[in-house]
């Protein structure tokens, strides 16, 4: 068994110990992530110092995003019922920040590094993707991050981020980077709209953004789309008109279904004097609301099910997508190293034999030949000097074609697999077997163990968080 970083293991202890307090039914799944780790050691798709327990959020996590002064703020403030983040009509904050619960350091803004360094949190070295994207940025991870701990009590066991303003004609390409990272990880994703500003048509680079990309996604369910501060039409009381200009300007960009919520945050609404337009927006608010708030109470229950998923959709890739990929690109490698062989070899047998003839020395060399049988030593010798030759324009042309294909691979599609076939093509590694290294039979044993456990998983979170018996029994889970 490769063994795992010292680090990787102190991650996983302190995983293990969050899991034992928060969600002991989630405990078991760290066993399969451990398996699907060797497995990509072995293969060299993953390095020792990385896991893929660590490419998921282990807090149920719901981002907020949106455009700028879209009301995200303000929304959290009330959600949380603490003056948290600071609101305005301008961009008034340009990191991502991730709000989290604690008791003894409510109220404390930590660096980004604090995020960068927990394997817990959904942006476990993420300044290493930030630096592939634009180098050196990876070290300026503080200015693109923050952590805020609050004691409030509805934020227990969860996770939320509240994204910088979104516009995606001004946005540097490492935030862009991070929010992708963000729509990927999340249990749930609001997407905040401006109802002050009823021409969508201006914001379409963002509309792309945050619906196009996301509307084909298999996880699509997961965003929700949220027309904020709708207070203030209510003097020309024309919610229906901006309500429609925003779901025809969704709609062209392929979203016909889904939920669309109309709030306000009634701490900062515009007056409404009219009494019953009053109540009916009022009604109309607290009802979406609820149902808001609703969604976010179940992300704990998803997030199980979508940790149970990735460990399963992991294993999946590694057996039918990493590892024949792999392969592939190591069977091309050695058909490449084999001909560049006989062509080579081949090429210089035909040069000695022709400057051979062309110096009309051709009995020359064959007397020194029949001579060197007749004299055990020299033919030794000249053995092993043929051999050592062979040898080294072997491996040196094994080398080279290696290094030119590792580089034509990270710019094509199969670069997720660069790291594997570099540990493929390693000098040891014969060219008779266009076998991914490290796959055998005890791997891919591994990797089947790992998808009948998710199944098992499922029914056990299926007993915790189902009951079609009807019978009565607890399932809080605490």
């Amino acid at each position: 068994m490769v063994r795992a970083d010292p680090s990787i293991n102190k991650r996983f202890e302190s995983l293990k110990t969050h899991l034992e307090s928060e969600n002991p039914t989630l405990i078991d799944a760290l066993s399969g992530f451990r398996k699907l780790d060797d497995v990509g050691y072995r293969t060299g798709l993953i390095d020792t110092d990385n896991s893929y327990a660590m490419q998921i959020s282990w807090w149920p996590l719901v981002s907020i995003l949106g455009v700028f002064s879209a009301g995200k703020s303000s929304f959290i403030n009330s959600y949380l019922g603490k003056s948290l983040q600071k609101t305005g009509n301008q961009a008034v904050d340009d990191k991502f920040t991730v709000i989290c619960y604690g008791e003894s350091e409510a109220g404390r803004t930590l660096p980004g590094l604090a995020l960068d360094a927990d394997m817990r949190f959904p942006f476990y070295r993420i300044s290493d993707e930030i630096d592939k994207v634009s180098e050196g940025e990876g070290r300026r991870i503080d200015a693109y991050l923050q952590l805020k701990v609050t004691d409030s009590d509805v934020l227990r066991g969860k996770i939320l981020i509240d994204s910088p303003g979104f516009d995606a004609d001004q946005q540097r390409t490492s935030t862009l980077k991070l929010t992708d990272h963000i729509l990927e990880l999340s249990d749930l994703v609001l997407v905040f709209f401006d109802a002050r500003h009823p021409e969508p048509g201006s914001m379409q680079d963002t509309l792309t953004h945050l619906v196009e990309r996301t509307i084909n996604r298999q996880d699509s369910n997961k965003f929700v789309f949220v027309l904020n501060q709708i207070d203030t039409a209510a003097r020309e009381d024309n919610t229906e008109e901006i309500v429609g200009a925003w779901q025809r300007a969704l709609s062209q960009k392929g979203l016909t279904a889904g939920r669309f919520y109309t709030i306000y945050n009634k701490d900062v609404a515009v007056p409404i004097d009219d009494e019953s337009r009053r109540a009916r927006f009022e009604s109309k608010r607290d009802a979406d609301m609820a149902e808001i708030e609703s969604r976010i109470r179940e992300v704990e229950i998803e997030r199980a099910y979508r940790i149970v998923g990735a460990m399963e959709k992991t294993a999946y890739k590694l057996r039918d997508q990493a590892v024949p990929a792999v392969s592939r690109l190591r069977g091309v490698w050695a058909k490449r190293v084999l001909l560049a062989d006989a062509v080579v070899f081949g090429l210089l047998a035909l040069a000695v034999l022709g400057v051979a003839i062309a110096t009309g020395s051709l009995g020359a060399l064959g007397a020194l030949v029949l001579g060197m049988f007749t004299q055990p030593m020299s033919l030794l010798a000249v053995i092993l000097g043929v051999l050592a030759a062979i040898v080294a324009i072997h491996f040196s042309l094994r080398a080279v074609i290696a290094r030119w294909m590792q580089h034509r691979i990270k710019k094509s599609e199969d670069a997720p697999y660069a790291k594997g076939f570099r540990h493929s093509t390693r000098f040891w590694r014969t060219v008779f077997s266009s076998r991914a290294a490290g796959w055998n039979r005890r791997s891919r044993k591994h990797v089947d163990e790992v998808i009948e456990q998710a199944s098992s998983f499922v029914q056990a979170l299926n007993d915790r968080y189902t009951n079609p018996s009807g019978t009565s029994r607890d399932v809080s889970g605490d």
